[in-house]
């Protein structure tokens, strides 16, 4: 795959905020009419204000009065008669706290936006025409969401730090060249898109502890910072596709939670043997690079194959360095955390202990240390521990993959909930059936095990927004089924046996990331899938009975 050009984008960056020659560019006094009083009274009670696709050229003046309670002809003084509704009193109303400016052709954001301090989703200022931030942005602590891509932003502000409860930032395409140095302070930070900017170096994010989620792809990076891997312990997804990376710091092996690792389109000449031992990675892409000692075809065989190739070109004292010898200790010399040092991240880590059994107080502490975060993979457990039952009010994210379970008791559905369960690379046929209760599993993965069909207790896990069930032995896609999962961005049914796709697969539009290489059908082509999802998704739709 040929790398795109910077060059080769700009015309489409600024195409996206070209004004069409018929387009009517609105004045101050045509973007009031969008506050009215009716609408000004559905924000007070809501404290929820759309104003995303009004074509707005300025920020409505209304916005920055519309709770002052000077205006007498807005307050009813006349107790006798009473209120024509009670929500109307002015001391009834509920701030702002949700505001939508997006989709429009803003150039600017005044600094009056700081008196909003109980906003806590700005979703958004995206999709405009901006060019800068206002100073005000800092006063907006109570932000958990803030969304400001599709803009012409060179740089961000550096009182965005000041947005100590910001959780998720979006500030996809722009055109920022650098990201505010005391980045660190947005200590519960947990998502950050930054792709298609002009962005030359990774900033420190020495405080985030919180982050899970970096994607810096389409941009000029050259080199990821050895210091930056020290300060990720749950970090989980980095996209880094799409720049000018030619070396990797063997300290990525310190991301243990690491999912995802897309280094696609960079100047690599070789990739870190080590990575293969990180114990959560299920998605690798390195197409596109100059990589000299990994032939093309384990390149395109997927993330497995690429795995396996690098675990056998590891030195003894590469694997040792790594795994400080855990891999081949007996169960008996494992060290258990005490319920302390649980405490300290509300985990239970045990990956790679070469574990065939756990005591049970050892969940017993877990519980008591109120562990969220339990990671059994890369042992050799014959079965579910029962036990971890115990830490059913807690627990929210489950690893086993990589053992030798053959099939999964009922009572896991008691782990309620559970948002991410992992229990690939196993033997596992089939789940029970009363794990369609288990509605807040937002990531199912279940590759590379033996199931001949999805698990019909999967239709029931209406909250799923991500499900792994590539390489497995799949002979059939049930459409019907996957239907009722409208939540579903992802899933992956690569590598299976699979010889019909359903035309009506096209029709789960919500899909943004659907894989099915490595089966046996003839349709869609592999010229097809190559292309995206989007392009498999209108190719089916096209071939739905009429």
């Amino acid at each position: 795959m040929l790398k795109k050009s910077k060059e080769s984008q700009i015309p489409i960056k600024n195409k996206r905020n070209t004004i069409s020659p018929i387009f009517h560019m609105q004045t101050e006094g045509e973007n009031e009419k969008y506050l009215s009083k009716e609408i000004i009274k559905i924000v007070k009670k809501t404290g929820v204000l759309n104003l995303h696709g009004k074509h707005l050229s300025h920020v409505p003046g209304k916005i920055f009065t519309m709770y002052d309670s000077s205006d007498s002809r807005e307050v009813n003084l006349d107790f006798g008669r009473g209120c024509k509704e009670e929500n109307d009193l002015w001391w009834n109303s509920k701030p702002l706290t949700n505001l939508d400016l997006s989709s429009n052709v803003l150039t600017e954001i005044p600094g009056q936006i700081g008196i909003f301090q109980d906003l806590t989703v700005l979703n958004d200022l995206s999709h405009n025409a901006l060019e800068s931030l206002p100073s005000g942005i800092g006063f907006l602590v109570r932000l958990n969401e803030f969304d400001t891509s599709y803009n012409r932003l060179v740089e961000v502000p550096p009182d965005i730090v000041n947005l100590r409860s910001l959780t998720k930032l979006d500030l996809n395409h722009n055109s920022i060249k650098k990201l505010p140095e005391s980045l660190g302070e947005l200590r519960r930070l947990q998502i950050l898109y930054a792709q298609h900017n002009d962005i030359e170096e990774i900033p420190d994010f020495t405080g985030c502890e919180c982050i899970q989620e970096i994607y810096f792809g389409n941009n000029y990076i050259k080199e990821v910072p050895p210091d930056m891997c020290d300060n990720m312990p749950h970090l989980k997804v980095l996209d880094l596709r799409d720049n000018k990376i030619d070396e990797l710091p063997k300290e990525l092996t310190k991301l243990m939670h690491l999912n995802k690792l897309d280094l696609t389109n960079n100047d690599l000449t070789k990739i870190p043997a080590t990575l293969s031992l990180l114990p959560h990675l299920q998605s690798l892409k390195i197409e596109g690079n100059k990589l000299k000692h990994i032939r093309p075809d384990i390149v395109h065989t997927g993330t497995q194959r690429l795995l396996q190739f690098l675990r056998e070109t590891l030195s003894d004292d590469e694997l040792a360095a790594v795994t400080c010898g855990a891999v081949n200790s007996p169960a008996e010399a494992c060290v258990f955390p005490d319920r302390y040092r649980m405490r300290n991240g509300n985990i239970l880590n045990l990956a790679m202990k070469n574990l065939s059994v756990i005591p049970d107080h050892v969940f017993m502490e877990a519980k008591e240390a109120h562990v969220s975060v339990v990671d059994l993979c890369k042992n050799k457990l014959p079965q579910l521990p029962l036990s971890l039952l115990l830490l059913a009010d807690y627990l929210t994210e489950l690893n086993l993959s990589t053992n030798q379970l053959n099939e999964i008791p009922a009572e896991i559905a008691n782990l309620s909930k559970l948002k991410f369960l992992d229990l690939s690379n196993n033997k596992i046929e089939d789940l029970p059936r009363d794990m369609d209760s288990m509605k807040n599993i937002r990531e199912l993965v279940l590759f590379n095990n033996r199931f001949k069909k999805i698990p019909d207790c999967i239709f029931g896990m209406v909250g799923l927004e991500i499900l792994m069930l590539n390489d497995n032995k799949l002979d059939k896609i049930n459409v019907e089924g996957l239907q009722k999962l409208n939540r579903l961005a992802t899933l992956s049914l690569s590598n299976n046996n699979i010889s019909v796709v359903p035309p009506e697969l096209g029709n789960m539009n919500h899909l943004r990331n659907l894989e099915l290489k490595g089966n046996f059908f003839r349709q869609p082509r592999y010229a097809i899938l190559e292309q995206g999802t989007e392009s498999v998704l209108s190719y089916l739709r096209d071939k739905i009975p009429r």
